[in-house]
């Protein structure tokens, strides 16, 4: 990727490095969660410049070659979090990303929970002891109940993971909302 992405022409100096500041944050706050740079930089343009734009100028935008650009955003597409926008006069696909930062958040949480908590449910079925090693092993019951309980937490959360953030975002905005009317006079947030 460029060191950094070339603005469009007609922005103010002003928006323009306000959009590379947030490009380059999201870029940053995305690698750490594991996420390509490459990717939450397509990312973070689409959602920035808030209108389609087509491969070709993602790619003179941030620098990076086209099959990275064409592989980043088929995995957009992909999550649900970027769309092929409507052609019009022109013959090449153009992609926008999502703009309702809820709908973006619920989507991101609904895949990495397909990902990350889903297989992990499963797993931890399977390591429970079976019966007969509990009557052979005295560790065995303390290892079953620990693993009961970490089995409790993952279905508890699935469950408001399921509830809370539905298609539109509106279940997780409303959560937050009422968690944020919750914690006003709570314990200050400790400072950075």
């Amino acid at each position: 990727m460029a060191d950094a992405p070339t603005p469009r022409e007609g922005t103010s100096t002003e928006v323009r490095d306000a959009r590379l500041r947030f490009i380059e944050a999201w870029t940053e706050m995305g690698s750490r969660w594991g996420v390509p740079r490459s990717m939450t930089a397509v990312h973070a343009l689409l959602f920035i410049e808030g209108t389609a734009m087509d491969a070709d100028e993602i790619m003179a935008r941030l620098g990076i070659s086209r099959g990275n650009v064409s592989m980043t955003l088929r995995t957009l597409v992909e999550w649900g979090i970027v769309r092929r926008a409507a052609q019009g006069s022109q013959r090449r696909d153009t992609y926008e990303a999502e703009q309702d930062v809820w709908t973006l958040f619920s989507t991101v949480v609904r895949a990495r929970k397909e990902r990350e908590i889903d297989p992990l449910a499963k797993v931890l079925q399977g390591c429970l002891t079976s019966g007969d090693a509990a009557s052979r092993d005295p560790s065995a019951e303390a290892h079953d109940q620990r693993i009961r309980q970490m089995m409790d937490f993952v279905d508890t959360f699935d469950g408001l993971l399921l509830h809370f953030v539905g298609p539109g975002g509106k279940g997780l905005h409303r959560v937050a909302s009422l968690l944020r009317r919750a914690t006003r006079g709570a314990a200050p947030r400790p400072s950075r």
